[in-house]
């Protein structure tokens, strides 16, 4: 298997560049991409059984992988739903699989997007983790529009490992990721 685009950069471009950044010049202490979450929260699968398992199918083609299903974690009367219910699906990418996704949400997937200006730099968490939605599964190229049976946003995390929020955005910034200045 080929060594992905985007990793390939990281690996001769960024961390050279990020090493001037981090306190140590450690190696180590340089911001790194550990996993891809992604997840569609399908709240009208109690009015409609088929929608979990189209999510499903859509989300395996975008991600090459099978998802697996996730559960209600209490029950919630006011959307008639109970505790262990079937309610989404998702996806953790790793090593190679994770920067082709990256590199095709970054390069194809985010351009599509109708009126975008930009993600907030106000999406990262304690961590350093960056969390995003994308408004329907039919931005992205695997997708065949006329045969989507409900349109369905989902969420992606990028979970990075870093002694920073400053570093983690610069090493996405590096990779291109379209903030809003």
């Amino acid at each position: 298997m080929n060594i992905p685009r985007l990793l390939e950069k990281y690996q001769k471009e960024i961390v050279p560049m990020l090493l001037t950044e981090v306190p140590h010049q450690n190696r180590f202490a340089v911001p790194k991409l550990e996993k891809i979450v992604v997840s569609m929260g399908v709240g009208k699968v109690t009015e409609n059984k088929d929608r979990l398992e189209a999510a499903g199918n859509d989300l395996a083609i975008i991600t090459g992988q099978k998802p697996i299903l996730t559960k209600a974690r209490q029950s919630v009367a006011g959307f008639k739903l109970r505790k262990n219910e079937l309610i989404g699906c998702k996806v953790t990418l790793r090593k190679q699989m994770m920067y082709y996704f990256l590199d095709k949400l970054i390069s194809i997937v985010i351009p599509r997007q109708r009126d975008f200006r930009g993600y907030s730099k106000k999406s990262f968490d304690q961590g350093g983790n960056y969390n995003l939605g994308i408004p329907e599964q039919s931005l992205f190229p695997e997708i065949n529009i006329d045969n989507v049976k409900f349109v369905q946003g989902m969420d992606i995390t990028l979970v990075i490992k870093s002694p920073s929020i400053e570093l983690s955005h610069k090493m996405l910034k590096l990779m291109g990721f379209p903030f809003r200045d």
